[in-house]
C-alpha cells in the first residue's frame, strides 16, 4: 500500500491544522496510509558563524516537550509521530523510498531556508503541497497583493481595519486520521523520543525568577498548555490592562505570553483571535484588548514582508542603503554574556541566557544597544536570539532586528533606544535589575 507523508514544522498542534487535513483527506481519496514526520536537523547542533550553537537549550527542552505532547495526541487517534534526525533533503526522500510515497503535506513558510528544504524535496521527485496556516489573515484575502504590501505597518494596518478583514474561524482537531504504515523505526534517522532527538537535557533551566518558566507545567511546550494559558490569560482584568502594562519588565500576566506557543504552532493565531473574541463579547472591547490584535497583526505583518521580500531580508543592508554594518566580536561577547556595563543591558541579557525568554521591551533595549551604541553587526544579535530564545521565529526575529536597526520597514530608520530613559521609565527603583545582577 502506497503512502501520504505528512511533514510537522512549525505546527505542531492538531487544532486549526489544514495542512494535516489535507492530508489526510489526501491519503484517504487514494487509499494510501498517513505517515506523519517530524525533522530535526544536524545543522541545529552546529556553531553559527558567530561561534556559538544554532539552537540553545531553552528552545531544545520547550519543543521536546512539544513533541513529547504531539505524540502522545497522535497516539490517541491511532497515529504514530515519526522522529528523524538528518538533513530534511536527505531523510525524507528516505521516507518516500521506503514507504512507496510520492506526495508530501506541509506548512508553508515563507523564510529562505524553509522554502529550500520544500524545493530540495522537489528536487528529489517529490510531489510537495505546502499550506499557508501561520497567519491571522489570509494573503488571498488582504486588500493588496502581497508583492504590492505597504512596507509600513501603520500603512498596512489602516488599510487592513478600512476593509474590515476578520480572520477565519479556527478548525477543529480531527477525530480520526488514517493509519500509519508498519516498522517505522527502521527508517534511516529515526530517533525513539524527542528529547534524545533534540539533545534535550532534563535540568530545570527556569526558574521562580523567570517570566516565562518554560519547565513548570504551566508553561511548558504543547497544545494542551497553550490552549489553559490562552484561557487563563483571558481573564479580567488581564486582557483590559494588556496595553498599560505591556512594557513592564517583568510580571506573569503583563503581557500575554502566547509568544512560545504561537512559534511553536501549538497554537494558532486564529485559535488565538476566536478566544479573544469571544472574550470582548463577554466583557466588552477596549483598549487592551485592540492591542493584543494590534500585536497579532505585526505578527502577520512579519510574516507577508517575507512572502514579498525573501532573501532580501538577510541581505547584511536588509532593505536600506545603508553601508554594510560593522562589528566588533570582543563587544559582542560582552553583550551577549551580560557584561557591557550598562546595568539595563546587562540584566536583560543575563535573563535571556539564565531563562531563554525576556520581555518584549527589553528586547528591543538590548537589541538597539548592541547596534546603536557598539555598533556591532544586527546579523549576529539575530543570531544570538535565535540561539537563546525559546520562542524564537524566523519571521519575527528577522523582521525586528531589521526594524531596530534601520535596515528593516521602520519610517525612523532606526530606533535607538537611550539605556538611562528605559531605566528611568521601565526599572526606576532597579527591582528587575537587583532580580539579574545579583551573583
Amino acid at each position: 500500500m502506497r503512502t501520504t507523508l505528512f511533514w510537522f514544522r512549525n505546527d505542531l498542534r492538531l487544532h486549526d491544522q489544514r495542512a494535516l487535513q489535507r492530508a489526510a483527506a489526501h491519503a484517504i481519496a487514494h487509499s494510501q496510509r498517513l505517515l506523519l514526520v517530524y525533522v530535526h536537523e544536524p545543522a541545529q547542533n552546529e556553531a553559527t558563524a558567530w561561534g556559538f550553537r544554532r539552537m540553545g537549550q531553552h528552545r531544545r527542552r520547550f519543543v521536546a516537550d512539544t513533541l513529547h505532547e504531539l505524540q502522545a495526541s497522535l497516539h490517541a487517534l491511532g497515529q504514530q509521530l515519526v522522529l528523524l534526525h538528518g538533513a530534511v533533503a536527505d531523510v525524507m526522500p528516505a521516507c518516500a523510498r521506503h514507504f512507496a510515497a510520492d506526495t508530501v503535506f506541509g506548512e508553508d513558510i515563507a523564510a529562505p531556508e524553509e522554502q529550500a528544504q520544500v524545493q530540495a524535496l522537489r528536487d528529489a521527485g517529490l510531489t510537495v503541497h505546502t499550506v499557508w496556516q501561520s497567519s491571522l489573515l489570509e494573503p488571498e484575502a488582504l486588500p493588496f497583493d502581497v508583492t504590492e504590501m505597504p512596507q509600513v505597518f501603520t500603512v498596512f494596518r489602516q488599510r487592513i481595519e478600512a476593509a474590515g478583514l476578520q480572520p477565519l474561524p479556527p478548525l477543529p482537531a480531527p477525530v480520526q486520521l488514517p493509519a500509519p504504515p508498519e516498522a517505522l523505526t527502521t527508517l534511516p534517522g529515526w530517533t525513539a523520543d524527542a528529547a534524545t532527538l533534540l539533545q534535550a537535557h532534563t535540568q530545570d533551566a527556569a526558574h521562580e525568577r523567570a517570566n516565562f518558566p518554560y519547565t513548570q507545567a504551566h508553561c511548558r511546550g504543547g497544545e494542551s498548555s497553550a490552549l489553559a494559558h490562552l484561557q487563563n490569560y483571558l481573564t479580567p482584568p488581564w486582557p483590559d490592562r494588556y496595553k498599560q502594562t505591556r512594557n513592564a519588565l517583568q510580571g506573569r500576566h503583563t503581557s500575554s505570553h502566547w509568544s512560545p506557543w504561537l512559534a511553536t504552532g501549538a497554537v494558532s493565531a486564529r485559535t488565538v483571535w476566536a478566544a479573544l473574541q469571544a472574550y470582548e463579547q463577554q466583557h466588552g472591547a477596549n483598549d487592551g484588548t485592540y492591542w493584543l490584535w494590534f500585536e497579532l497583526l505585526w505578527r502577520d505583518n512579519f510574516r507577508f514582508l517575507h512572502r514579498q521580500m525573501g532573501r532580501q531580508l538577510y541581505a547584511a543592508r536588509g532593505l536600506s542603503r545603508l553601508p554594510a554594518p560593522s562589528h566588533f566580536p570582543k563587544d559582542f561577547q560582552r553583550w551577549c554574556s551580560g557584561n557591557t556595563g550598562e546595568p539595563i543591558v546587562d540584566a536583560g541579557m543575563r535573563e535571556l541566557a539564565a531563562t531563554g525568554f525576556t520581555s518584549n521591551r527589553m528586547r528591543q533595549i538590548v537589541a538597539s544597544y548592541l547596534v546603536h551604541d557598539l555598533c556591532c553587526d544586527w546579523r549576529a544579535g539575530a543570531a544570538w536570539f535565535e540561539s537563546q530564545l525559546v520562542d524564537f521565529d524566523v519571521c519575527s526575529n528577522q523582521g525586528n532586528w531589521l526594524y531596530v536597526s534601520g535596515r528593516g520597514t521602520d519610517p525612523r530608520v532606526g530606533r535607538r533606544f537611550n539605556p538611562v530613559k528605559q531605566t528611568q521609565d521601565h526599572d526606576p527603583q532597579g527591582r528587575y535589575q537587583k532580580v539579574w545582577l545579583q551573583s
